[in-house]
């Protein structure tokens, strides 16, 4: 076996040497052997007005919001306290009082 390292784009073990270059036959992506690793971008979560958004923070909701299977919606200025940033589609998650636990999206709120 080679002392290669795998393809840093796809962890594909198939890597081969060109010249100075390392290759990766399945992905097509070409690094050098002395390239530093590239670190795991850090994701940033920002509010409807461009404010950086963290674990724990209060944020306000900017617009009305339609709730599935909820007999109304929730209003905006309504204060959302202590939230949780997760990395999906809907990134934040908090526990609003009158609706209980949700899912929300950082586009409409607004850091308090």
């Amino acid at each position: 076996m080679s002392d290669l390292p795998p393809c840093p784009a796809c962890g594909s073990a198939f890597t081969y040497e060109d010249g100075a270059l390392l290759v990766c036959p399945e992905c097509a992506h070409e690094w050098s052997r002395d390239a530093a690793p590239a670190a795991e971008a850090q994701v940033v979560h920002r509010d409807a007005v461009g404010n950086v958004l963290a674990d724990g923070d209060a944020v306000t909701v900017v617009k009305d919001l339609k709730v599935k299977g909820a007999s109304s919606a929730l209003k905006a200025g309504t204060k959302v306290r202590n939230i949780r940033l997760v990395d999906e589609d809907h990134n934040i998650d908090c526990r609003i009082d009158g609706f209980g636990p949700m899912k929300l999206k950082s586009e409409f709120v607004r850091k308090a």
